[in-house]
């Protein structure tokens, strides 16, 4: 290993900070629309699951009246 004396500067570490979040920020851009499109999805699927099990629990829970007259 070889030893170097060079320190590491404010402005180095402000440098790649900076290329780090736009580096972030460039990809968070670009995926954006897919990921508003598959939340929307996956919002609809939970809404239809919570659909299909209320119906399910109703015709469990549901009695039959029988009415005389």
């Amino acid at each position: 290993m070889t030893e170097s004396n060079e320190r590491i500067s404010r402005a180095d570490l402000e440098g790649k900070f900076k290329l780090l979040q736009d580096d972030i920020q460039g990809t968070v851009d670009r995926n954006k629309s897919s990921l508003t499109t598959y939340a929307a999805i996956a919002s609809g699927v939970v809404v239809i699951i919570a659909y299909a099990f209320g119906r399910r629990s109703g015709r469990k829970r549901r009695s039959v009246l029988e009415i005389r007259r």
